[in-house]
């Protein structure tokens, strides 16, 4: 499969491992950046690289890497078609894959080892969509949001007593 694969500063060395890993894996990394080591890099341009190519590519998947992952995934599914996913265990990968059909994992390289972040890499890219009607439905209703911002059911529920 092929893998998109961009980060900033915050996670170069941990990129450079995972492609290898990839490879190792019988995967296709594409490197989307960052190719050198600039600590003032901004990392929204290589998520939105990996997330564009991903989208664009049918089969492909997307790893956005940073300190946290957290801004990575914002960035990553401000790309029509993303769904990113920060994954921190393995629980959150395969449900992530499993429930959400995500396209793209978001990793904090500084919040875990080189081991335990590339297991998680490797545990969502083998876990496929589940299929099942409810999961498939839900990402039905944002894939419509995203494209016309239209709210199902006619809108939010209401609460009696707030105002």
């Amino acid at each position: 499969m092929r893998v998109f694969v961009g980060t900033d500063h915050a996670g170069l060395e941990f990129k450079e491992h995972l492609k290898q890993a990839l490879a190792d894996a019988g995967h296709e990394p594409v490197d989307c950046g960052a190719f050198e080591y600039d600590a003032q890099d901004d990392y929204p341009p290589f998520c939105f690289e990996v997330g564009e190519r991903t989208v664009t590519e049918p089969g492909s998947l997307g790893v956005v890497i940073g300190g946290s992952g957290n801004g990575e995934q914002m960035a990553a599914n401000k790309v029509p078609g993303v769904r990113a996913a920060l994954v921190w265990n393995r629980s959150t990968a395969e449900l992530a894959r499993q429930h959400n059909d995500a396209n793209v994992v978001s990793i904090g390289a500084r919040q875990h080892s080189v081991e335990e972040a590339t297991e998680l890499v490797l545990h969502f890219l083998a876990t496929p969509f589940s299929g099942d009607e409810r999961h498939a439905r839900r990402i039905g209703l944002i894939a419509d949001y995203e494209q016309n911002r239209h709210r199902p059911a006619g809108g939010l529920p209401t609460r009696s007593g707030r105002p």
